[in-house]
């Protein structure tokens, strides 16, 4: 029964195990006294959530802390065995499926490398069924076992009611793929297992923010440097984040040619690929018949030499017009939305790391207004080149919380009579 504001029994059951469930794996261990205070809830709705999630299997004890006079207080987690995610990274170089238990310990991995210049969407999706078969086979699971399976991808990303998530990535050729229900067909999981798919900057913002540089940031841009650029804007208005198309910000009018087919793109200068490309119209030796990832290497050993041999004056010019660029893209995230901080991730600004950022941060301080300057940090990720796919698993993870740790029921095979769900309604669950 819905009561005034049109919430029903079920839903404040909903909210109050997410609550619970949040608190538990972002603060916990935590007793039964503290949860009151860290949730809101009375304590006797905490004995009810707490006992209904431990009765599920989701929580268990984790030992005790002693109190004020009075006996020991039980802690209790969130279990890590109680539930698994998949998080896949499709990048422009390889496909990468991450297996994770409920508080994101990898239990296996999988890649599979992409060899033509477009990642072909067949072979995508190919590489994802075997990779989500083999991390699973690998660590023993039944498939039904999953939460879901979370994929970051290049371009956007349209929710759609009929073919679900499609996806628009003009820089690799996918004209309106309809991804969800490709990889739905033929799938080795079952139907209750959803698969969410969101732009891979996002859900980069996403891992950073609950795990990583970004957290106890309320304002931030996460930005994701590989072979193209993007970024993931979070505010309080957009806190699981929203991505911004920023790789195809204008910043040289009748510029370079950017893969999306505009002119004076930041990718086009900015890219891992375009990068590498400019190394090599300027004569320098880039290495053939290698990836993006070893080329970048060979063009960062050539520019900044270790055994004191002279500088490949080409590669580090073009790297110093590149962390120019960069700022000055930064700049403009700085101006038009005014974060406290800005994150730089992917395998490339990784890989660029702390030699390069003095100049980015120079650069884009130089260019913004001096205001929002003045209160924004720049600086790199911290979790590494699989972010992409620690916040891909995120997605799952975040619908599992929002449903108060509970799985999808299968779709009924015709609808339920309405008496069946009032009645339904004020069961307690």
């Amino acid at each position: 029964m819905a009561g005034r504001s049109g919430r029903t029994v079920r839903d404040l059951r909903r909210a109050n195990r997410t609550a619970v469930l949040q608190r538990l794996y972002f603060d916990g261990p935590l007793s039964r006294f503290e949860l009151g205070p860290a949730t809101g809830l009375s304590s006797g709705s905490v004995s009810n959530v707490v006992a209904d999630l431990v009765a599920d299997g989701l929580v268990e004890e984790a030992g005790s802390v002693g109190s004020d006079g009075g006996r020991p207080r039980t802690l209790l987690r969130v279990a890590p065995a109680s539930g698994h995610l998949i998080g896949v990274d499709v990048g422009e170089t390889r496909v990468r499926v991450e297996l994770f238990d409920l508080t994101l310990t990898e239990l296996a991995r999988a890649e599979r490398p992409l060899t033509q210049q477009s990642p072909d969407v067949e072979a995508v999706v190919g590489h994802i069924h075997e990779g989500v078969a083999e991390v699973l086979d690998r660590a023993g699971l039944p498939p039904g076992r999953l939460l879901g399976v979370g994929i970051g991808v290049p371009g956007i990303v349209e929710h759609t009611p009929d073919l679900g998530a499609v996806v628009h990535g003009q820089t690799i050729g996918w004209d309106a793929v309809p991804l969800e229900a490709l990889l739905r067909s033929g799938s080795p999981l079952p139907d209750t297992v959803p698969h969410l798919i969101d732009n891979g900057a996002k859900t980069l913002g996403q891992a950073e923010m609950w795990f990583g540089a970004g957290r106890g940031a309320r304002n931030a841009v996460v930005v994701l440097f590989g072979s193209g650029v993007g970024a993931s804007l979070v505010t309080p208005d957009a806190e699981q984040g929203r991505a911004v198309e920023w790789g195809h910000l204008t910043v040289r009018v009748r510029g370079r040619r950017c893969r999306c087919g505009a002119s004076g793109c930041l990718e086009a200068y900015a890219g891992a690929e375009s990068l590498l490309a400019r190394w090599r119209e300027e004569g320098g030796r880039v290495p053939g018949g290698t990836d993006e990832e070893t080329a970048l290497s060979a063009m960062l050993a050539a520019a900044y030499p270790s055994g004191g041999e002279a500088a490949d004056p080409v590669a580090l010019a073009v790297l110093e017009e590149t962390a120019e660029y960069l700022g000055a893209g930064l700049s403009d995230l700085i101006n038009l939305f005014q974060p406290e901080r800005i994150l730089i991730g992917g395998w490339a600004g990784l890989r660029l790391g702390t030699r390069f950022l003095p100049a980015v941060r120079r650069h884009a301080v130089s260019y913004a207004l001096r205001h929002p300057a003045q209160k924004v940090t720049v600086e790199l990720g911290r979790l590494g080149p699989d972010a992409v796919t620690v916040g891909a698993a995120i997605l799952p993870l975040a619908d599992f919380f929002a449903r108060g740790g509970r799985r999808p029921d299968p779709a009924p095979a015709s609808p339920a009579p309405a008496w069946r769900t009032a009645l339904a309604e004020r069961a307690p669950r």
